[in-house]
C-alpha cells in the first residue's frame, strides 16, 4: 500500500512559507497590525479549537503582553503567523480550547494539522533553544522568526530539525511492536530511534532493531515521513523484515516487551476489543501499522 493512500497527517505542507519574505524590513510589525492576519498561539504543545474541531485562529490583537512572534507563510490571499506568549501574556480564549497536536493531529482538517505542526515546531524551538551555542549569549530573532543571531560572536542559528527512524518489524501476516520502559499500560509501537552522527537511514534501521528487539532485519522498505516536534524530530518511517523472529527478545532498558501481533489481533486492538494500547492516529507508528493491517 503507498504512502498516497495512507493518510500522513503532519506530513501536508499547506502554506506557501514565502521564504522571500523574510527579509522583508518589519514584516512582523506590518503583519501585527493587520486584523486580518491569522494567528496560532501556541502554550506548550497545544493551541485553540473551536467546538468544531478546527483550529481556532486569532487575530494579533488576541494576545497582549510579551510573546515571540513568527512569519509562517500565505494561503488564499492570508498571512499566517505564530504566536508564543511569555509569562504574564493574556490570550483572548473565548470560543475556544487547549489541545495538544499529539491528541488532535490525526483528526482534523488537512490544512489545520499542517499549519498547526509548522507552528508548533517555530514555537518550540524560540523556547527551548533561546541561546547561542557556540558562546552561550542570548540571540536576537532576524528573518521574521526564522534564523537566531548572536550579537557576541555573529553565529546564526535556524530551527533544529532531529532525523529519527521507525521501523514497523514484519514476518509475513505478524508484526513485532515493542513496549517502552517509559510507558504506562498495555501499550505497543514500532521501534525507533534517533539517527546518529556519520549514520545512514538504513544503517540506523538495522542498528535500533537490533538493539531494541534483538533481530537483524532484511529487505528495508522506506514509507513515508512526518515532523514530530516532541521535541524536534523528522521521523522517517520504513518497514523491514525479520531475518529471525525465533530471536526477538527485549533489551529491558528502553524495551521491557516484545510481542508478534497477527493483523487481525491489530484490527481487533484499534477497535478497542483488547486492553492492547496502540499508537494514535496522529503518529507514523499508527500509519505504518495500520496500513500493514489493512494490506
Amino acid at each position: 500500500m503507498s504512502t498516497e493512500e495512507i493518510f500522513l497527517p503532519l506530513a501536508r505542507s499547506v502554506l506557501d512559507r514565502c521564504a522571500e519574505r523574510r527579509t522583508e524590513p518589519e514584516l512582523l510589525d506590518t503583519l501585527r497590525e493587520d486584523p486580518a492576519t491569522r494567528v496560532v498561539v501556541i502554550r506548550g504543545d497545544e493551541t485553540l479549537f473551536t467546538t468544531a474541531g478546527t483550529l481556532a485562529l486569532r487575530s494579533p490583537h488576541a494576545v497582549e503582553g510579551e510573546a515571540t512572534w513568527g512569519f509562517l507563510g500565505a494561503a488564499n490571499g492570508l498571512n499566517y503567523v505564530v504566536c508564543a506568549p511569555g509569562d504574564g501574556a493574556t490570550v483572548d480564549e473565548i470560543g475556544g480550547q487547549w489541545q495538544s497536536l499529539r491528541v488532535r493531529g490525526g483528526d482534523i482538517p488537512e490544512f489545520d494539522a499542517g499549519v498547526f505542526v509548522e507552528a508548533l515546531c517555530l514555537a518550540r524551538w524560540y523556547i527551548e533553544a533561546p541561546f547561542c551555542a557556540a558562546c552561550g549569549s542570548a540571540t536576537v530573532l532576524a528573518q521574521a522568526g526564522w534564523m537566531r543571531e548572536c550579537p557576541q560572536c555573529s553565529r546564526q542559528h535556524f530551527p533544529r530539525t532531529d532525523p529519527a527512524v521507525i521501523v514497523a518489524v514484519v514476518d509475513g501476516d505478524r508484526i513485532l511492536l515493542g513496549s517502552n520502559a517509559l510507558w504506562a499500560g498495555n501499550r505497543f509501537s514500532c521501534f525507533a530511534g534517533f539517527v546518529e552522527a556519520g549514520e545512514s537511514l538504513e544503517a540506523a534501521v538495522h542498528r535500533e532493531v537490533s538493539e531494541e528487539a534483538g533481530v537483524a532485519v532484511h529487505d528495508v522498505r522506506y514509507f513515508g515521513s512526518q515532523a514530530w516536534p516532541y521535541p524536534r524530530s523528522l521521523m522517517l518511517g520504513f518497514f523491514a523484515e525479520v531475518t529471525a523472529a525465533e530471536l526477538a527478545h527485549a533489551d529491558g532498558e528502553e524495551i521491557l516487551e516484545v510481542r508478534w501481533f497477527t493483523k487481525a489481533e491489530v484490527r481487533a486492538s484499534y477497535a478497542g476489543e483488547t486492553d492492547v494500547i496502540l499508537p494514535g492516529s496522529a503518529s507514523i507508528a499508527h500509519a505504518l501499522i495500520s496500513s500493514w493491517a489493512q494490506s
